[in-house]
């Protein structure tokens, strides 16, 4: 099995960070899959206060629980300090959605011990497991 379905099918907590409260947005759309799939999900913005009746963190510093999957929704440049706080946050993967790729933030991520996913979908990665009977 694909390492990034593996992830998928023994995450239970997914913080999806740079979520956003409008239904045109990809990372909307993802969120809202994966908490109908049935995964804790924890939405962090600094901007929202309440997306889908859930709260909306401003960090990931500020989610309760340390979540398997830190699903991230941010432009490749901002993505380190996502990793680094995912880091600090004991997360056990960074997910780096489709289009994102950064070699250097998924290079700390792994020193620190972190699985890495990069330029791919959960959503899109649920359904292929869900296919395959996973």
């Amino acid at each position: 099995m694909e390492h990034s379905l593996e992830l998928m099918r023994d995450a239970k907590t997914i913080a999806v960070v740079g979520v956003s409260a409008d239904p045109t947005r990809p990372s909307n759309d993802v969120a809202k899959y994966l908490i109908d799939a049935g995964y804790e999900v924890y939405l962090v913005n600094p901007t929202e206060q309440e997306i889908f009746g859930q709260p909306v963190y401003a960090s990931l510093a500020d989610v309760p629980v340390a979540v398997d999957i830190v699903d991230i929704f941010r432009r490749p440049g901002d993505v380190p300090p996502v990793v680094d706080a995912a880091i600090e946050a004991g997360a056990k993967a960074v997910w780096m959605q489709l289009g994102i790729v950064n070699e250097e933030a998924a290079a700390t991520a792994r020193a620190a011990g972190l699985e890495v996913v990069m330029d791919r979908c959960t959503k899109i990665e649920h359904r292929q497991l869900q296919m395959l009977g996973g």
